[in-house]
């Protein structure tokens, strides 16, 4: 079978076994491409994490596709209709770990630039690419290590395209241009442990935690805005007991999560939190642990070149959302980038049979190489 540019580079990611932290050589792939039209590459590997540094160009503003070479589990491989790292085009769809998240959209950057940097070798501006194997892990030695090394060398980026899928049925149908806030909490409430048949000489923290954990999954947060949902709160995960059917446990293990707007904090979360707790007398332990604080890049340069890239290339209208989990974006956005998120449809990604149209894959570049021509003429 013949390939497309694009889809050949999109096979040959796939085939690399990069679940995080490895990399498997996908960014030498992506490095070797970009020294050959232009590129001054700087790998920037913190720990077990590689990363690199890539910039075209030496002034003017700076425009940046940021992405991960890293890809999460397959799961049993027994249940995918094709092994997850050996590509096919099934029914017009690119299948293998990877496809949609996010291997299609880096081929596809790849490829913009090679055409775009062929028809416009003194184009204006500059072009940089930000990547890691640490978006789908930890992210402690990815994208917010690059930006710190960033910042130290005096770089600023003004615009950055993020490859995550953010298509909700049609490539470009939606971009994403901000992203809720993530705080998370692991609580272990103390208790007595003892016999269920004498309850009066233990003290059950299932018990004692569940009229604080209802009222926090009742309590209204607040009312989100124009760019955000409300805030919500969710339990992942409760645990507790020791296996037995008589014993009272000593303590309550739970996992919770708020995803939040701007219209509240994270400091303003874990105050009326910890408030609810006291008021029903918990004997807790909170480890609290803040992912990202929200962003929104309003409509501005980088929004109003993607939507026209989207009306110009596939020709529909795309929509603007901040739904969805984190990403990436939160390291790069608070420098004061304008940050948007486009790629392909993510009905399948982290699934079993992950894949991407073949042809949203190749449009995808076609889309990337019109915002270039926008940003940097």
């Amino acid at each position: 079978m013949s390939l497309s540019p694009t889809l050949e580079l999109t096979f040959d990611l796939i085939r690399r076994e990069s679940v995080t932290p490895e990399d498997a050589d996908c960014q030498q792939l992506m490095m070797k491409r970009l020294t050959d039209i232009g590129f001054t590459c700087t790998e920037l590997n913190f720990g077990e994490v590689k990363n690199f540094w890539a910039v075209r160009g030496e002034t003017g503003p700076l425009f940046c596709f940021a992405g991960h070479t890293d890809v999460v589990p397959t799961g049993p491989t027994a249940a995918w209709s094709n092994p997850p790292f050996e590509p096919a085009i099934l029914d017009g769809f690119v299948h293998g770990r990877g496809a949609a998240d996010m291997k299609g959209s880096l081929a596809a950057m790849i490829t913009a630039c090679e055409s775009f940097v062929a028809a416009n070798p003194d184009h204006s501006g500059r072009i940089a690419f930000l990547i890691t194997s640490d978006e789908e892990g930890p992210a402690v030695n990815g994208t917010v290590k690059v930006v710190e090394w960033l910042q130290q060398q005096g770089e600023q980026i003004d615009f950055c395209l993020v490859g995550e899928p953010s298509s909700t049925e049609q490539v470009g149908d939606i971009i994403k241009n901000g992203r809720r806030g993530s705080l998370g909490c692991r609580m272990l409430v103390h208790g007595v442990q003892g016999h269920v048949a004498y309850p009066h000489l233990a003290r059950n923290p299932v018990h004692q935690a569940a009229p604080a954990l209802a009222e926090l999954a009742a309590t209204e947060w607040d009312q989100g805005n124009d760019h955000f949902p409300a805030t919500s709160f969710q339990i992942s995960n409760i645990n507790a007991g020791t296996g037995a059917t008589n014993v009272i446990p000593g303590t309550l293990e739970v996992v919770f999560n708020f995803r939040f707007s701007t219209e509240t904090t994270d400091q303003a979360l874990r105050e009326r939190t910890e408030a609810i707790f006291a008021k029903h007398g918990l004997d807790v332990e909170l480890d609290w642990n803040l992912s990202g604080q929200p962003f929104l890049t309003a409509e501005g340069e980088l929004v109003n070149a993607t939507l026209n890239a989207i009306k110009t290339v596939p020709g529909r209208d795309g929509s603007l959302s901040t739904a969805g989990g984190t990403s990436d974006g939160r390291f790069i956005a608070p420098t004061g980038s304008q940050v948007v998120e486009l790629g392909p449809v993510n009905a399948t990604i982290h699934k079993v049979d992950e894949c991407a149209k073949a042809a949203d894959i190749e449009q995808l570049s076609d889309i990337y190489a019109e915002i270039l021509r926008q940003l940097c003429p």
